[in-house]
C-alpha cells in the first residue's frame, strides 16, 4: 500500500487530483469570466434597468445550481463521472461563445446553455474528488482546499483579464476568452482520461440500463439530447425571471420529498448523517444569499460607490478569489497541523465562523461610509479588507462543507447529495436577488433599512441616516440604499454565526465519527 501510494501521489495527494485541479481551475476561468462581465453588460451595454438585471443575475445564477441535483442524479444512475464532466463541459463552451451573438435569443439560449451545462460538470467535478480517497483519509480536508484553490485561481484571473479585454476591445471579447477558458478546462480533463490517472473510478455505473434503448436510441444517449432540448425552457425561465419563484416551491417540494425517501431507505446511522448533512445545506443557503451580493450589488457599489484604484469594477470580482488563492494553502496547513494536536475544530464550529466572519466583512463595507468624500465616494481600502473578512468565512465554510458531504452521503447517493450540496446556491442566489433589489430604491421612496431597530443599525454603522441622506444628492442616496443593506445583514449573519456555535453539541452526536 505504501509504494502504491508513493509511486501515484503527487505532493502527498492522489495524482488525479492535479488533473481535477486544473481542468475545474479553466471551467471556473470560463465561468467567473463571463459572471463579471454580466450585470456590467446588462447595465450598461443591453440597458436593462438595476431591477430587471439582477432578476436575470439571480435568475441565471440560481439555475446554474439547482441543475447540479439533476446532472448529479443522472451522473449517479447513467453516465458516470467522466461522460457527464465532458458533456457539461461543451455545452458550457457553446454557452460561452454564444454570447459574442447579441439577439436577444442567443443572450438567453447562452445563459441557458451554461446552467445546463455546469449541472452536469459542477457536482461531479466535485464528487470526482471525493473519490480519489478512501474512508477516512486524514487527507480529504487538505484535498478539498487545494481543490478550491484551484476553482479560485480561475475566479481571480479571470475577470481581470475578461474585463481588461472587455473594456479595451469589447464586451464580446471578454466573453469568448472566457469559452476559450472552458475548452481547455476539458483537454485537461481528457489528458486526465488518457494517462488513466483516474484508474477506474468514474466510470458508467451501469452499461446495460446506458445502452438500453427507447426508441431505437441508447439511454446515455437520450440524456444527451434531452439535455438540449432543455435550452429553450431554462432561457424562458431566466428571461420571465419574475415567476421563478414558482421554481423555488417546486424544487423545495422535490428535495423534500427525495430526502424523506432516501432516509426511509437508509440505516440509522446514515439516517443521523443525512440530516447533517441537510443542516449544513441549509446553513450554506443563508451564507450564499448574503455571500452572492458579489458579482450583482457589490459590482455596482464598487462601480458608483467607491473609489477604485487600479481595478475597474468588473474587475473587482477577482479580489474575493485573490485573497483565497493567498490563504488557501495555510488554511489546509493550519487543519493538517491542528489536527496532529487534536485541536482541529468541528465542522459546526467552522460553519458557525464562516457565517461570523461573512457578517463582519459586510459590516465593514458598511463602515466605508464613515469616510465618504463630497462625491459620495468611500476609499477602496474598506472594499478590500471587507472581501478579506469575508473571504475567511468563505474558506470556514465552503471548502470544508464539500468535504463533509462526501462523508456524511450514503455510497450510492453520493453525487445527487453533492447536488443537494449544491441546491444551496439555487435557493441562495434566488435570496441573494432579493437582497440585491433592496439597494434599488427608487426616488421618492422611503429604504426599507431606515426606519425603526433596522435604521439604527444602519446609522450605527454607517454613521448615515436617512433624514440627512435624502436632503443630499442621488448618488449619496444610492451609497445609503448600499450600506444600509449590507450592514444590517451582516448584523444577522454575525449572529447566526454565534448561535450556530452555541448550539452545536446535538449536531456533533449526530455526525458520530465524521469530525
Amino acid at each position: 500500500m505504501s509504494n502504491l501510494r508513493s509511486t501515484q501521489d503527487v505532493f502527498g495527494h492522489p495524482k488525479g487530483l492535479l488533473y481535477l485541479f486544473f481542468a475545474e481551475l479553466w471551467e471556473r476561468f470560463s465561468f467567473y469570466g463571463m459572471r463579471a462581465l454580466l450585470v456590467l453588460y446588462m447595465t450598461k451595454h443591453l440597458l436593462f434597468s438595476d431591477e430587471m438585471s439582477f432578476g436575470i443575475y439571480a435568475a441565471y445564477m440560481s439555475l446554474v445550481y439547482v441543475t447540479p441535483l439533476i446532472g448529479g442524479m443522472l451522473a449517479d444512475k447513467i453516465l458516470g463521472f467522466r461522460k457527464a464532466i465532458v458533456l457539461g463541459g461543451i455545452l458550457m463552451a457553446l454557452g460561452h461563445f454564444f454570447l459574442t451573438f447579441e439577439a436577444p435569443i442567443f443572450f438567453y439560449s447562452s445563459l441557458s446553455l451554461i446552467i445546463i451545462g455546469n449541472g452536469f460538470f459542477k457536482p461531479n467535478i466535485s464528487s470526482f474528488v471525493g473519490k480519489l480517497y478512501e474512508d477516512n483519509d486524514t487527507r480529504r480536508d487538505a484535498g478539498f482546499t487545494i481543490f478550491y484553490m484551484g476553482i479560485n485561481i480561475g475566479g481571480a484571473v479571470a475577470p481581470l483579464l475578461c474585463a481588461w479585454l472587455a473594456e479595451s476591445y469589447g464586451w464580446h471579447y471578454g466573453f469568448v476568452l472566457a469559452g476559450i477558458g472552458m475548452l481547455l478546462g476539458l483537454f485537461v480533463f481528457n489528458r486526465g482520461l488518457n494517462n488513466h490517472v483516474f484508474e477506474q473510478k468514474g466510470l458508467i455505473p451501469d452499461k446495460e440500463k446506458y445502452n438500453q434503448k427507447w426508441v431505437g436510441i441508447k439511454t446515455g444517449n437520450l440524456v444527451v439530447i434531452g439535455a438540449f432540448l432543455a435550452v429553450p425552457i431554462f432561457a424562458l425561465i431566466v428571461r420571465f425571471y419574475e415567476f421563478e419563484h414558482y421554481l423555488v416551491w417546486v424544487v423545495t417540494l422535490f428535495l423534500i420529498l427525495f430526502l424523506a425517501s432516501t432516509l426511509k431507505k437508509v440505516t440509522e446511522s446514515e439516517r443521523k448523517k443525512l440530516v447533517v448533512a441537510t443542516y449544513f445545506t441549509v446553513l450554506y443557503t443563508l451564507f450564499s444569499a448574503i455571500f452572492e451580493q458579489a458579482g450583482s450589488s457589490l459590482t455596482l457599489f464598487a462601480d458608483r460607490s467607491v473609489n477604485l484604484v487600479g481595478l475597474n469594477a468588473a474587475q473587482t470580482n477577482s479580489v474575493n478569489s485573490g485573497f483565497i488563492i493567498l490563504l488557501a494553502i495555510p488554511f489546509s496547513m493550519l487543519w493538517t497541523y491542528l489536527t496532529r494536536l487534536k485541536k482541529n475544530p468541528n465542522s459546526v464550529i467552522k460553519f458557525g465562523l464562516g457565517l461570523f466572519f461573512l457578517g463582519l466583512g459586510f459590516v465593514i463595507f458598511g463602515v466605508s461610509a464613515q469616510q465618504v468624500d463630497e462625491f459620495a465616494k468611500t476609499p477602496m481600502f474598506y472594499l478590500l479588507l471587507g472581501y478579506l473578512v469575508l473571504t475567511i468565512g468563505e474558506l470556514f465554510l465552503s471548502p470544508i462543507g464539500l468535504s463533509k458531504m462526501t462523508e456524511l452521503s450514503p455510497v450510492k447517493y453520493i453525487a445527487f447529495i453533492m447536488g443537494v450540496w449544491f441546491s444551496a446556491n439555487f435557493f441562495g442566489h434566488f435570496f441573494a436577488g432579493k437582497i440585491a433589489s433592496l439597494t434599488t430604491v427608487k426616488e421618492g421612496e422611503t429604504s426599507l433599512f431606515s426606519e425603526g431597530i433596522y435604521g439604527d443599525v444602519s446609522e450605527f454603522i454607517t454613521g448615515l441616516s436617512w433624514e440627512v441622506v435624502i436632503q443630499k444628492n442621488e448618488a449619496f442616496q444610492q451609497l445609503y440604499n448600499y450600506v444600509s443593506v449590507y450592514a444590517n445583514f451582516g448584523v444577522i449573519s454575525i449572529t447566526l454565526g454565534l448561535l450556530v456555535v452555541l448550539f452545536r453539541k446535538p449536531i456533533k452526536r449526530r455526525m458520530q465519527n465524521v469530525h
